[in-house]
């Protein structure tokens, strides 16, 4: 007898820190906001879809926003208020299922196999929580409904904004086979130039292949490349999962030298840091205390390397300068070129006892 197929719901608010902002201020509705700090160092957190349509994008250089859109309106970014909003739409998921995994401030995943409430299909839960999230805290998010997680991610977009795409189990097969390979989760630029040289340009033709051949091709991830084009994804949604490290990281278009990646780096830290915030805010409120450097160099070697300051990181910049000065210990010749740098934050511990420990440690003098 076969398992009972999950019923999985990815909820993803639309241009979540931008429309907060248009919001709370009216002057802001209709016109195209940038979520930013000015200056050369600083990226883009959130971009109103006003601000969309003329290319400016999360995690882009703020100073590439400004000359996509002179006439943007940048308004820096307040995480408190991001925060607050975040736990109401939390407080409507829990409504329905005791199974969320957010993936950040603003999405998340919801197992509604079994529901508290009575609402005949996971269709309708979607819908549900939907319209809670507009009457009660005046945004909107799109929601993807679908057998398992990665499947419901893809369909979250499918819609948006406002609007809400379901995949069932007999449509699984006919909805991946035309996609660019691309939207597959781990196919970045680099594995899809890859898998071009294969003749692979859409989910569909993954599945010319015999798992054996592209895991041989490809090593073990050929096998779950073969899996995904499938459908196939059993990773449960895991509530309150410890985090161990949080991480972002980018594959260059061109090999960059260590003088080169330093603006990269300060915008994988702006993304970091908000995935950090998620995990400083909330009931089991965990901090991080290590800065992680990852680089992976032009002949695909990886190299890490780690601090853990006498105090801890207290914001993106800060998380950036620390990030930056690891390069120092790259022992490595200065014109030796890299393919992918990323940024995170590990040696998570307890809000609670950290900041009860760092008030021991200066009370008795060891600061």
């Amino acid at each position: 007898m076969s398992a009972r197929p999950r019923k999985i719901i990815h909820v993803d608010m639309d241009a979540f820190y931008a429309s907060v902002e248009q919001r709370d201020d009216p002057s802001l509705r209709g016109k195209p906001v940038v979520v930013a700090w000015r200056g050369a160092r600083s990226v883009v957190c959130a971009a109103s879809y006003e601000a969309r349509k003329f290319g400016v994008r999360s995690a882009m250089p703020a100073v590439r926003a400004e000359r996509l859109c002179p006439q943007a309106i940048f308004v820096p970014p307040d995480f408190s208020r991001y925060k607050a909003v975040s736990r109401q739409v939390r407080e409507i998921f829990a409504r329905h299922t005791p199974l969320i995994e957010p993936l950040s401030l603003d999405e998340a995943y919801l197992d509604v196999t079994t529901t508290l409430t009575r609402l005949p299909s996971a269709t309708a839960t979607a819908e549900a929580i939907r319209a809670a999230i507009r009457e009660e805290t005046q945004l909107t998010a799109s929601a993807g409904v679908a057998p398992n997680k990665f499947l419901a991610k893809i369909a979250s977009d499918w819609r948006k904004p406002d609007g809400i795409f379901v995949v069932r189990p007999h449509q699984v097969a006919a909805f991946l086979a035309p996609l660019p390979v691309g939207r597959l989760p781990g196919v970045g630029k680099v594995m899809e130039a890859r898998l071009a040289e294969l003749g692979i340009a859409t989910v569909g033709d993954v599945r010319t292949f015999h798992a054996l051949e592209l895991e041989q091709r490809l090593g073990r991830w050929g096998r779950r490349l073969h899996e995904l084009s499938l459908g196939i994804d059993d990773h449960p949604v895991q509530p309150d999962r410890p985090t161990l490290q949080v991480s972002a990281e980018d594959t260059f278009e061109h090999d960059l030298t260590l003088d080169e990646i330093e603006p990269h780096i300060r915008r994988l830290a702006e993304k970091a840091w908000a995935a950090h915030e998620r995990e400083a805010s909330g009931e089991h409120a965990r901090v991080a205390r290590t800065v992680v450097l990852k680089l992976k160099t032009s002949d695909f070697h990886t190299l890490t390397r780690s601090l853990t300051p006498a105090s801890r990181p207290d914001s993106a910049r800060e998380l950036a300068d620390i990030a930056c000065a690891l390069r120092d210990r790259v022992e490595r010749p200065s014109e030796s070129r890299y393919r992918l740098v990323g940024v995170g934050l590990a040696g998570f511990v307890e809000a609670d006892s950290f900041v009860a420990q760092s008030d021991l440690f200066g009370a008795i003098g060891f600061n």
